[in-house]
């Protein structure tokens, strides 16, 4: 019998970066073309990876018709903020390793040959928090929609306000709702689409203000954590607490969809609207 041969950890092959990933949930391991090809949904369990706008608006909008817009609204550093680094610091760091603008993106585009708008927010950009910049582009996005007469979606992803905004971040709950209203005068359908997760003042405001409120299978969605909930009450919280199948049992939403099954689902319900 041969001896087996010793190799050093500095000769052995890495496997490349961003080739295999496994599921947060269940462990299983797939390659990323493989998850790719599933929507980012695990082919095991079912848990719904986080995605971002890009992957969003490729999922949902048919081919080609999608437009992005407002993109050339971009966060200042109105109130000089610092924490660990200037505010100024941290966008310009951002903007230098990834294409997104801001924590969210609006495109209009057709699904299933319906136009739509859909502002996705996206949780790379310092947690899909809310700031000026996120209230402006709802805003204008609403504005469009009115003008002509298009069924409007936000895809909430969000840990919840911009600290370093301070009060300019809180008045965009109020903006945007007022907004939104303005929707509803025009009897324009509005779609909250809730993702995980979905926190603080936005499913305290317009997350749960549409006309539909869904959200994926097992999205953490609520205002405070439930550990900082557990922690000021002093007692166990319910299984499955703040989940989206716990809000739908609970009043709180109108369905919950499998992302899969969200482009089709949106296409009926658009047929229905216009209707």
């Amino acid at each position: 019998m041969k001896k087996g041969i010793l190799t050093s950890t500095a000769e052995k092959k890495e496997t490349p970066e961003g080739l295999w990933t496994k599921c947060p949930e269940c462990n299983y391991i797939c390659t990323m073309n493989e998850l790719r090809e599933q929507l980012f949904v695990c082919p095991k369990c079912n848990y719904h990876h986080r995605i971002g706008s890009a992957e969003y608006f490729d999922i949902l909008f048919d081919n080609g018709s999608a437009e992005l817009m407002f993109e050339n609204i971009r966060s200042k550093d109105f109130l000089h903020f610092t924490d660990l680094k200037s505010y100024e610091k941290r966008l310009n760091e951002i903007w230098s390793k990834t294409d997104i603008s801001d924590s969210i993106r609006v495109a209009a585009g057709r699904i299933n040959d319906h136009e739509m708008v859909i502002a996705c927010m996206d949780f790379e950009f310092i947690g899909g928090s809310l700031g000026s910049v996120m209230g402006e582009r709802i805003s204008r996005a609403v504005d469009y929609c009115i003008e002509h007469g298009t069924p409007f979606m936000i895809v909430c992803k969000s840990g919840g306000a911009r600290m370093m905004e301070s009060a300019f971040s809180l008045m965009q709950l109020a903006k945007v709702s007022g907004k939104l209203s303005q929707l509803t005068d025009a009897r324009i359908p509005y779609i909250s689409f809730l993702t995980d997760p979905s926190f603080g003042g936005i499913s305290a405001s317009f997350g749960m203000l549409g006309d539909l409120n869904i959200a994926e299978p097992g999205a953490l969605i609520g205002f405070a954590g439930p550990r900082v909930i557990k922690e000021t009450i002093k007692k166990d919280l319910p299984e499955g607490f703040q989940r989206s199948e716990f809000l739908l049992e609970h009043g709180f939403l109108d369905f919950i969809v499998n992302r899969k099954n969200l482009k089709e689902r949106l296409g009926t319900l658009l047929l229905l609207f216009k209707n």
